[in-house]
């Protein structure tokens, strides 16, 4: 179809990628999906007969706190017939509903004070949950923790870290104590 058509999937689909699963999730959760949806990259495909849209380019996604960059972001689609993405009836137009994103490259997802890092992360929309793996790292301040992959629930704030199965097979962190001196 037309650019204006592919924009207007792309703006949807992605609201859909960023927005809570349901208005339960708490204050702080709506008041981020209140916040603008920022995507800019070098270039973008809508791959619309693999239900797709490849953004390629220093890709860079942001609402709220939440932040993604990569090299390439492949967001992944299924259409829904006479529904919006807020559940709202509307005339038999189809809207599209993320299923998952594929980040590649360079990888960097944060919200808040944590951070976490990779060469890759698989994103599943109805879980609200990112998988970094290769050379995966996660920060929240100056604590550290690495592993072969590292599974963050966004709603929940919660990281799960596997261990590397290279040498050792364990995770590593590095955590700072407070520091007790006042300046």
């Amino acid at each position: 179809m037309g650019r204006f058509h592919t924009a207007v999937c792309t703006t949807l689909l992605l609201t859909a990628f960023l927005l809570p699963p349901d208005p339960a999730n708490g204050q702080a959760a709506a008041e981020e999906s209140d916040q603008p949806i920022s995507i800019e990259a070098n270039r973008m495909v809508s791959q619309e007969n693999k239900n797709s849209v490849v953004f390629i380019g220093k890709v860079d996604a942001r609402q709220g706190t939440l932040t993604i960059k990569s090299d390439e972001m492949t967001v992944f689609y299924t259409e829904k017939k006479g529904e919006t993405p807020q559940g709202q009836q509307q005339s038999g137009q189809p809207t599209n509903q993320v299923e998952k994103l594929i980040c590649t490259g360079n990888v960097k997802i944060s919200q808040g004070d944590w951070l976490g890092a990779g060469e890759r992360m698989d994103y599943f929309a109805k879980e609200r949950k990112a998988v970094l793996s290769g050379n995966a790292r996660a920060w929240q301040g100056q604590n550290m923790v690495s592993g072969k992959s590292i599974v963050y629930y966004l709603d929940e704030k919660r990281s799960v870290v596997e261990p590397d199965t290279g040498g050792n097979n364990r995770v590593r962190a590095i955590i700072h104590p407070e520091s007790k001196k006042k300046p």
